[in-house]
């Protein structure tokens, strides 16, 4: 059984894509696109300041970095 989604706000998304190797694109209203340059993957983080990321949005997230959910818990600390 795969561990539950932690609740986590964007900026705490975005320092485990940067983790990961993800650099800021571009920025359309409240998205923001994160490129990782080496096998051009693309990753969209919903930026709503001071509101949590939902979990159904943070598991696509989660799954676009190419994570497990346990990865992604490591990578928050």
């Amino acid at each position: 059984m795969s561990p539950k989604l932690p609740v986590v706000k964007a900026r705490e998304v975005v320092r485990v894509a940067e983790k990961l190797g993800f650099v800021f694109n571009r920025q359309k209203g409240s998205h923001a696109v994160y490129i990782r340059q080496e096998d051009n993957v693309r990753v969209v983080i919903p930026i709503h300041h001071g509101k949590d990321i939902k979990t159904k949005t943070l598991a696509g997230i989660i799954e676009d970095m190419g994570l497990t959910v346990s990865e992604f818990i490591d990578l928050l600390s």
